[in-house]
Formats: structure tokens, sequence, C-alpha cells
């Protein structure tokens, strides 16, 4: 029996592409002929197993057909045509009144993206999704199959490779150093981070810097526009690093003393996972998925007030214990996303859902 994934787009490093590649692993120790398939394919990556969606072989009835969902492509109208069982994995969609001011195109991806998820909400058997918060969006969108929730594969053991010594060097020092990972992007408010980090270094402490670590990409015209409020506020000490090696995000997360995410829109956001990862206590604005994915640990902002953000980063850094505390209950939360577990549970979603105990 076959089990293969489809996808418009595999990407080198991202959280989707990561996942699509974990989970081809665990079919394959599974038992199951696999591989997977997409529109478009980073040159970075090197798999047999990985080829171009027009190779997708001969699908038979009691094959399983799993296609991620994260934005429009032709691709999804070709789902109802595979005679087969169909898997959705739901990665949401990213609003495009987000984007629409900065990348038109993108911004129409995803609409296009949205009008397909609807389209899709009677073509599959089984959903799995990301999140509590991407489970309700496919009940929105009028999904009546079962769904489950299953969190991103996380390749946690990447994590202890060594960091870039020479990016340690350059942030690793007595500033404390404010940290968000992802892509440069507006749905992600890295406005907000500045802002918030322009109070706290103006009013609580000299000595900070912010680094932005993620690739701005398709979204230059965000990047310069972030660039512009910088230096109308005046802000010192914040750092783009664009599109960096992995061992250099490794580095980043070493130096990094808070995390601080104002995103506004998140299916699951990875890098809460990897800051817990990192024993960094995590600062966060409650929007979309990211009060799920803390799942009571880190602090969540209720609004979005910059002050208050800064306050609370600098009782962070100064209260005795509460950084421990934090971290600690990061620290449990941490083990739900455990490579083991959702490994597990993914395993046993497909068992269930092919009626096999392997």
């Amino acid at each position: 029996m076959k089990v293969i994934q489809l996808l418009p787009t595999l990407a080198f490093g991202d959280a989707v592409g990561n996942d699509t590649l974990a989970l081809m692993q665990v079919i394959e120790e599974m038992g199951y002929e696999t591989g997977i398939y997409a529109e478009t394919i980073d040159e970075r990556i090197k798999n047999k197993n990985v080829k171009l969606a027009y190779k997708v072989p001969y699908m038979a009835p009691e094959d399983i057909l799993i296609y991620h969902m994260s934005i429009g492509s032709q691709l999804t109208y070709e789902i109802e045509n595979f005679n087969c069982r169909k898997i959705m994995i739901y990665h949401n969609v990213t609003p495009p009144e987000f984007l629409a001011p900065y990348n038109p195109f993108t911004a129409g991806a995803c609409e296009e993206g949205l009008k397909q998820v609807k389209y899709l909400s009677d073509k599959f058997d089984y959903c799995l999704a990301d999140s509590e918060f991407n489970r309700q969006d496919l009940i929105r969108m009028g999904y009546t199959c079962p769904i489950d929730v299953l969190p991103i594969l996380i390749p946690f053991d990447d994590y202890k490779k060594m960091p870039s010594k020479r990016m340690l060097r350059r942030f690793d020092d007595d500033f404390v150093n404010i940290l968000f990972t992802g892509r440069i992007a507006p749905n992600k408010k890295q406005e907000d981070v500045i802002k918030c980090f322009y109070y706290y270094k103006k009013y609580f402490n000299p000595k900070s810097r912010l680094i932005l670590a993620g690739s701005y990409y398709g979204m230059e015209n965000y990047y310069h526009s972030l660039k512009a409020f910088i230096e109308r506020l005046g802000a010192e000490d914040v750092y783009f690093t664009g599109q960096i090696k992995f061992n250099e995000i490794l580095a980043c997360y070493t130096a990094a003393d808070v995390f601080l995410c104002m995103s506004e829109h998140e299916g699951f956001c990875v890098p809460l996972a990897e800051a817990m990862a990192f024993q960094i206590p995590i600062v966060a604005y409650d929007s979309s998925a990211i009060g799920w994915t803390l799942g009571g640990s880190g602090i969540l902002l209720k609004d979005k007030n910059p002050l208050v953000a800064a306050g609370m980063i600098h009782q962070v850094m100064t209260r005795p214990g509460l950084k421990e505390d934090i971290v600690a209950n990061e620290n449990i939360r941490l083990g739900d996303f455990s490579h083991d577990v959702i490994r597990d549970q993914f395993v046993q979603y497909l068992n269930g859902f092919t009626g096999e105990r392997k």
C-alpha cells in the first residue's frame, strides 16, 4: 500500500517542508511505500523520494494521498481526480489582507488558498490540523469529516548541533538579547516587536538589542517599511539577519535572553517550540494559535500595549525566580511536542484511519 504526500511547494527549512520530510521518514518506518510530490522543489533538498508532482504514481483505491494545505495552487483542483483515500494536513493560510499592501501576488495566492480550503471541504476522508485553532478553522469552513490535531513534527535533535561561533561572538555579550525568529512578514507584525523593544531599551535597559532572524525574500517592501519605521523611532541596536544558515539560527537562540512574539496570525508557530527547547522565556501576544501552542506556559499578553510588554520583559529579566518559573512551565509544554510523542500520535492516527495496527 502506498502513502504519499502532495503539496504545492517543498521549501527548504520552512515549517511545512520540514514537517513533510519528517513525516515521510515515519511513513517509511511504518513499512509503507511512500514519497513526496510537489509542483516546485527547493534545489537544496536532495532525496530520491522527493519528485515533481506530475510524477505521482497510480493510486489504487486502498492507497492514501496526504495533501498539505497552506496556500493556493492549481494542484488543489487535482485532488478529487485521485481515486484513493485522502487526508488533508492543514497548516492554515495567511489572511491576504496582511500581505496585500506589500506583495499583491502572494496575497492573491493566499486569497485563492482560502477559497480552495472551502472548495475542498467535502473532498477529504480525514483531516489533521496543526493546532486546535486550525481545527476550528476547518470546522468554520464547513468540514464535517473527522478532524484530529497533530502538531508539527519538529526534529529537536537537530537543535543540539553546534551553533555558529561567529554569530555567537557577535551577540553573546553583556547586552540583553530580545529575539524573534520567522520570516519577515506583515502578519508577524515585526513593527510591534520593534516598538516594544524601543520602549524596553528607552525606559528599562539601554544595554539591550533586538534580533529579527528571518528571510525577507518576497517581502522586501515590508522589510523596507520596517527599516523606515526604525529610523523614525530613532531606535538603535535592531538587527535583521536576513536568510541565514541553520547553525547561525542556533546561535541566535543560544544568545537570546527573551523571545518576543507579537504576531497576529499563526497556524502553530514553530519558533515558540524552538524557544522552549532553548530554555528561553517567552512573551507573546495572544492571537490565532499562539495561546494554544504555549499551552499555559510563557507570558501571554492580552493586548499590544508596547510599554506593558516592555515592562513584562523587564520583570522577566529582573524579578527573582520569574525566569526560572517561566522556563519550567515551558519545559512541561515542550514535552507535548517531543518528536517521539508527535510521531506516535501520527502513527496512531494513520493506523486508526487505515484500520491497521502495525
